[in-house]
């Protein structure tokens, strides 16, 4: 059987999340953020969809740059 591509996104924390509410900040540690400008990467899926719209005024996804 072929193994199936998974997709991996890489967010980076461009804002803050002091001065908002507990459940945005408990979104960004679920994500994994610590650090303001950190990158981290994630599989690609529904539920990680779902939290980065709720922080996408805190985030940015960075563009794939991995060579195929």
């Amino acid at each position: 059987m072929a193994k199936k591509q998974s997709n991996i996104l890489r967010v980076k924390l461009v804002k803050s999340g002091i001065g908002y509410s507990v459940r945005t900040k408990r979104t960004l540690k679920a994500l994994g953020f610590r650090n303001l400008n950190q990158v981290v990467e994630h599989e690609d899926n529904e539920a990680l969809r779902g939290m980065l719209t709720k922080v996408s005024h805190l985030i940015e996804i960075l563009p794939d740059t991995e060579e195929k």
